[in-house]
């Protein structure tokens, strides 16, 4: 009876598996398009309702920038994928213990697996180039204990390690082709790449043409940074055109890299985005705006093209983010650049459905989830299967006992 138990149990796993389309080795980002799920918020759904919401817009790329037991929990057995964060504060720690990465990894990963699907951890967000100097000289080594911790466990070939990083570290963007990092992160910047190239992690690249666009209004035509149509401009060192201003800051990425050694390193859009309102000296900051960037956005990533300088390189990006956040700091833009607001509905129309009441629940249906009735029909005649040879097993016994 232990042996078929053990193969009841097999085929269990083997089905779930098949139905979560898993693989031994997994990618942090599958397909494209991500989203950011940010909580600085006291008036947003619950996370068991952000299942509902991510679920319905089929968006299964998802960002934390912390590892809240309560969101965990929620995304388990969901098949939605999540790089979880270690928040810059807890970064010194990190730095300084190996054993404290190991109890980190173990409390807020291990045990959450394999039910949630945990592919990647951010260990801090912008911090190189940030105002918090003295984090600057700890950051490759909680990257290096949380990678070690992950190593232990035998889950690095699951679980990428990551950094993201604001455009702060670029010394100049424009023209793409002669961007580099700032001197002063250089020496901070070059072991860090040199360690990520070594466990074949992405550059992680936090891009907003909406900032950059606020920044010099005067000089950026705002079709240009909206996927619009428009002149666009014209690398002359490299001579490639750009059509919108996200295709440049990833090449731009990608020349610094190159400039620093690191070619082949792949660049992944970790944030970008547009709000939807400001403050009066922000006036780019529109609901017609915002919509339009994310959808055009959202169709230039279901065109899985790389480029003009990477070709190739299909370009893959995290949007910023799912809800508007009222307890964000700064400008009132800052607290708007959610797909959708505070009680669940859409800010603006990009396709995605809204929440809905509890009698027309915008969870995929029985009839449009043909995998999970495929999987529960196979799990259904398993337990039948294992029922019946069960009951034979039985009676055979029972007789030679006779």
């Amino acid at each position: 009876m232990k042996s078929l138990r053990f193969f009841y149990r097999f085929l269990r796993v083997f089905f779930i598996v098949y139905a979560m389309n898993e693989s031994l080795t997994v990618q942090a980002f599958t397909g494209t398009y991500g989203i950011n799920y940010g909580r600085l918020a006291d008036n947003i759904p619950s996370p068991d309702e952000v299942v509902t919401l991510l679920r319905a817009a089929k968006i299964k790329n998802v960002r934390i920038y912390d590892a809240d037991h309560s969101v965990l929990k929620a995304f388990s057995n969901t098949g939605l994928e999540l790089v979880v964060g270690v928040p810059n504060g807890n970064l010194r720690d990190m730095n300084a213990s190996e054993d404290h990465a190991l109890s980190w990894v173990k409390e807020n990963v291990l045990s959450f697996l394999p039910d949630t699907h945990i592919r990647g951890i951010a260990v801090g967000n912008e911090v190189l180039g940030g105002g918090d100097q003295e984090l600057w000289g700890v950051l490759l080594g909680a990257v290096k204990n949380v990678y070690k911790a992950l190593d232990k466990f035998h889950l690095t070939d699951l679980i990428q390690v990551s950094t993201a990083h604001s455009q702060a570290v670029f010394a100049n963007s424009y023209p793409p082709s002669s961007c580099i990092f700032n001197q002063n992160i250089v020496q901070y910047m070059k072991p860090l790449l040199e360690f990520f190239s070594q466990i074949h992690s992405p550059y992680c690249l936090n891009a907003y043409p909406f900032l950059d666009y606020m920044g010099n209004p005067e000089n950026i035509d705002i079709n240009y940074a909206l996927f619009q149509k428009t002149q666009g401009i014209y690398d002359e060192q490299a001579k490639l055109h750009y059509d919108n201003m996200l295709d440049a800051q990833i090449d731009a990425a990608y020349a610094a890299l190159e400039n620093s050694g690191f070619k082949k390193m792949e660049v992944i859009v970790t944030e970008t985005g547009w709000a939807s309102r400001g403050d009066e000296n922000e006036a780019a900051a529109t609901a017609a705006n915002a919509r339009t960037f994310n959808y055009n956005l959202r169709k230039r990533l279901a065109k899985k093209k790389g480029t003009p300088l990477k070709p190739k390189n299909v370009v893959k990006a995290y949007i910023f983010a799912v809800f508007n956040e009222n307890q964000k700091p700064g400008p009132t833009s800052e607290r708007n650049f959610g797909l959708f607001k505070a009680d669940g509905s859409i800010s603006y129309d990009i396709g995605f459905k809204g929440l809905k009441s509890s009698a027309t629940s915008s969870i995929l249906s029985w009839k449009e989830n043909s995998r999970a009735r495929l999987v529960c029909f196979l799990l259904i005649g398993i337990d039948g299967l294992c029922n019946s040879v069960a009951s034979v097993f039985k009676n055979v016994t029972n007789q030679r006992l006779l």
